[in-house]
């Protein structure tokens, strides 16, 4: 009995917060979570967990990201802005690396995924009261290392993503900017005049461009080709490009 109440006197301390659109999911949180901690209210929008926020000074504030209204990264930049000292965990379904970065880069101090097991979700909220971060599964130290590897990731990931040009379509892509003219592609593909401009016509529509210049610019920018064209040729792909 006594390990108990001490268990209880340890704990009751942190208040939390719980936002969350679902009823069902937010009884459960509570139930779970009321043993341990202080649950000292809930929102149902994004509007309402500021608001509450406000009003309660919660020292943890559990954030659903998909909610109505304001989902939980604008809730976030709005409580951010307004400089509150709580600790927030992000709890999500499913969460993309731009998402994670954006909240961690916003204040948020972890994600938490919400199949998470019990038994992390209070390691993540003890963590996250003690000045750590908490991302997936595990406590983080520097979330600057976290950034910088999820930064990384996404680069690779963009590199990866060819927008659905096949192989052809990409080294047509690449003649184009090193200067060629249909009919020099078509020539050392081994392919007709016509096939190249069929192909053109498909990678146009695949990117959403409708010039030559743009096109480029577009594989440029998305790391489809690295292109750097010697002096000699600037006059050829600037005039090929124009065709």
């Amino acid at each position: 009995m006594k390990q108990s109440e001490n268990k209880q006197k340890k704990t009751e301390a942190i208040k939390i917060l719980i936002a969350d659109d679902h009823t069902i999911f937010r009884d459960a949180l509570r139930s779970l979570l009321e043993d341990r901690f202080s649950v000292i209210g809930e929102a149902t929008d994004g509007d309402e967990v500021v608001d509450a926020v406000t009003r309660l000074r919660p020292d943890i504030l559990l954030l659903d990201v998909n909610m109505p209204r304001l989902n939980g990264l604008e809730a976030l930049q709005q409580l951010a802005a307004l400089e509150i000292p709580v600790r927030i965990l992000l709890l999500t379904a499913e969460i993309d690396k731009t998402q994670m970065v954006e909240a961690l880069l916003t204040g948020a101090a972890g994600v938490l995924l919400k199949d998470t097991s019990p038994h992390l979700l209070v390691k993540a909220i003890q963590t996250v009261m003690n000045g750590q971060y908490w991302i997936g599964r595990e406590s983080v130290t520097d979330v600057v290392d976290v950034l910088r590897n999820l930064a990384s990731s996404m680069r690779t990931e963009q590199r990866k993503d060819k927008f659905g040009l096949t192989p052809r379509e990409l080294e047509i892509v690449q003649a184009l900017a090193a200067g060629e003219v249909n009919k020099d592609i078509a020539r050392r593909l081994a392919i007709s005049d016509q096939t190249v401009k069929h192909h053109l016509t498909n990678i146009f529509n695949k990117l959403g461009v409708s010039q030559r210049l743009e096109l480029v610019l577009f594989a440029l920018k998305h790391d489809l080709i690295n292109v750097q064209p010697h002096r000699t040729k600037e006059k050829t792909v600037v005039s090929s490009l124009r065709d």
